[in-house]
């Protein structure tokens, strides 16, 4: 592959991963109840979107434009967490499903930075943010459990 393309499907990588937590977190951030948990997420949801700006910013100086998820990884990530959340939407039920969409985040984006073999120091560091960021996630989504 191409080294700029290979950089590209990386960036596009981190971004949709990134994105995921975005959704994922506008799913689910109305049916939380506890103010501090409500913090949390929204500081998380923060987090992601700068990753995504980020990747976006980056994908711009070679030119392109990020992929966005699909409509239909959209509407199946609203469909999984309004099914788990039918029979208990608690904040627990919530920390739960998060930190489930987290630790496969993680598993990824570790594979991706292991096989990728990058020259851009911008694109490793944004990846390694994104990790980073994923397990202090999880760390903090531990707190509701």
């Amino acid at each position: 592959m191409e080294k700029k393309n290979e950089e590209v499907e990386f960036l596009n990588y981190i971004f949709k991963n990134a994105e995921m937590g975005v959704i994922g977190i506008d799913d689910i951030i109305t049916k939380a109840n506890n103010e501090k948990f409500i913090k949390l997420l929204k500081q998380e949801r923060e987090e992601y979107q700068s990753i995504c700006n980020e990747a976006e910013n980056i994908l711009k100086k070679y030119g392109k434009q990020n992929e966005e998820l699909g409509l239909m990884a959209k509407m199946s990530s609203k469909m999984m967490s309004e099914m788990k959340m039918l029979k208990d939407s608690s904040d627990q039920t919530i920390a739960k499903m998060m930190m489930e969409g987290t630790n496969k985040g993680i598993i990824e984006i570790t594979e991706k930075i292991n096989s990728y073999n990058c020259d851009d120091a911008e694109i490793i560091v944004l990846a390694n943010r994104l990790k980073s960021t994923l397990e202090k996630n999880i760390d903090e989504l531990k707190k509701y459990l």
